[in-house]
């Protein structure tokens, strides 16, 4: 996507002949409570491939548990925090403050998470300054770019992390146990919204051992919530939400709003755990629970409002803050759950970064250059040597329904065979199978009879088996091999050597098969077993 008023693509500055590749920076975070960084060991090597010098400053990963020797050993520096923030690209993880603006060097290139949607003011503090801003949470959410998308990484985490600061507070199993003290039920968890958080939250919860079901008001993500455990509640109307053209989902209606809190509140008696991740980007996040729906729950639940910090999907949600209801419901509303994990949370962080990196290195030689030809490109440029550029083009990511066509479709009834017509089949089959077993010569009826029925009895035993069960069914099985081995040595003392070739040839192929069913069936029992 391009536009005649935008620039056109500029490379940044260059450093002299003697030092052509630029400097990136790494700075040490100064919000209060950030715990990650912008790069760890793994991504710094990545990025001194790519052609830069990286320099790191002092301390900038102990938080994260990277200390500066490691930082040392993947080949960057470590330098003071002014001379870091004065590298030519300077990678940060939060928005920058004021003061720590003023330390970029002139037509320098700052990446960082900046909201430019959300902080407009942001974008003016920037184009007061003679730099390019990239903002990487603008990433737009479009296949190519999904290894760029630092908003996911971060909601995964968050979602992982929510699981495991509810089941902290729960105080219980969430698997169920049969012990000599009695029997434990499984905890049942509710998650509102499967995108990435909802999802990731879903299978950290189903791993654990609990039941876990989930809600979303696009019906497709139905066999996603299946395939890691989770059960899918339809909130049935005539109206379903899609993808908007922004990848996230639309606005819901004033039915599905309905049919949908009356499910919050059966599922709020029944269930010991839920878990919100309903946020609208440039919204106030929707309210799910309503204060009585709390209030139905059993002493001792929690509940996990992903959505805090935007206002929260639960009433009585305190962002940042774990408080307990008077009927004793803990509500969670932790705005840091990345930061919780600042290991992880760096590593794929940085990593999207470094991705990032790889687009605007198309030449792998240290030279950044912005190209707004790129929709991707021109998405994350706020400002460009000063020049503000945001909001971006809009930028659309999943395609507009077909349209309805005109005239309906005719559909044609898949033919059924009929029971008359099974019964004359089965009875020629039969009829020919008796005619050729009456003329054939010894011993061959007898084979062929066990051959048709062992045809018959694998038919309708192998049909009623569940598709996910055929590879160890079948892995068991070979042992039927072991007939043909047994066959074969026989014929092995028969003089005749073409007969001797052959029956080598069998007892070699049918051993394969043996021993190869015995090793996949080991191999998957594996799967299934606990160190």
């Amino acid at each position: 996507m391009s536009s005649p008023d935008l620039p056109t693509p500029t490379q940044a500055p260059k450093k002299t002949a003697t030092e052509t590749s630029l400097r990136i920076g790494i700075v040490a975070e100064t919000a209060e409570g950030e715990t990650r960084v912008a790069g760890t060991p793994s991504t710094v090597a990545q990025l001194i491939k790519l052609g830069y010098a990286v320099t790191v400053q002092k301390g900038a990963g102990v938080a994260s548990s990277y200390p500066d020797a490691d930082y040392v050993s993947s080949g960057a520096e470590i330098g003071t925090r002014k001379g870091t923030w004065s590298a030519d690209v300077v990678l940060t993880v939060g928005t920058p403050a004021a003061a720590e603006l003023l330390l970029l060097a002139s037509g320098a290139t700052l990446v960082s998470w900046l909201s430019p949607g959300l902080n407009p003011s942001i974008v003016d503090t920037l184009a007061a300054l003679p730099i390019t801003a990239l903002a990487v949470d603008a990433v737009p959410r479009i296949s190519r770019a999904q290894s760029m998308d630092v908003l996911s990484s971060s909601a995964n985490i968050a979602g992982y992390r929510a699981v495991v600061e509810a089941a902290n507070s729960f105080g219980r199993f969430f698997t169920g146990q049969i012990t000599a003290a009695g029997k434990v039920s499984p905890a049942k968890v509710l998650v509102a919204g499967t995108g990435v958080a909802g999802l990731a939250a879903i299978g950290a919860a189903s791993s654990m051992g609990a039941i876990v079901r989930a809600t979303d008001p696009r019906p497709e993500v139905a066999e996603q919530v299946s395939s890691i455990g989770g059960t899918y509640l339809p909130v049935v109307v005539a109206e379903q939400a899609e993808a908007s053209t922004d990848g996230y989902a639309k606005v819901t209606s004033d039915a599905y709003n309905a049919r949908a809190a009356e499910i919050y509140s059966e599922q709020a008696r029944e269930v010991d755990i839920i878990i919100t991740t309903a946020n609208i980007p440039g919204r106030k996040a929707p309210i799910l629970l309503t204060a009585a729906d709390v209030a139905s729950m059993k002493s001792g639940s929690v509940i996990v409002d992903l959505a805090a910090a935007n206002g929260g999907n639960v009433e009585g949600t305190v962002a940042g803050k774990e408080i307990v209801t008077p009927n004793g419901v803990t509500i969670i509303g932790f705005t840091d759950l990345t930061r919780r994990l600042p290991a992880q949370a760096s590593q794929m962080y940085g990593q999207n970064l470094v991705n990032l990196m790889k687009l605007l290195t198309p030449g792998k030689d240290g030279q950044l250059v912005l190209d707004h030809s790129d929709v991707v490109q021109r998405a994350i440029t706020v400002v460009q040597n000063g020049e503000k550029l945001w909001p971006p083009p809009v930028v659309a990511v999943s395609a507009a329904p077909a349209a309805a066509s005109a005239a309906p479709v005719e559909m044609v009834p898949k033919k059924v065979m009929s029971a008359v017509s099974k019964a004359v089949i089965t009875g020629v089959g039969i009829a020919v199978l008796f005619a050729i077993i009456a003329i054939a010569p010894a011993p061959l009826p007898q084979h062929i009879t066990v051959l048709v029925l062992a045809i018959v009895i694998g038919f309708y035993v192998i049909g009623k088996v569940h598709h996910a069960l055929h590879t160890p069914l079948m892995s068991v099985t070979n042992a039927i091999s072991g007939i043909v081995v047994v066959g074969a040595m026989l014929q092995l003392t028969i003089e005749d050597p073409a007969t001797r070739i052959l029956a080598s040839v069998a007892v070699l192929l049918a051993s394969i098969n043996i021993f190869g069913g015995f090793a996949v069936s080991r191999r998957m029992l594996r799967m299934f077993s606990k160190d």
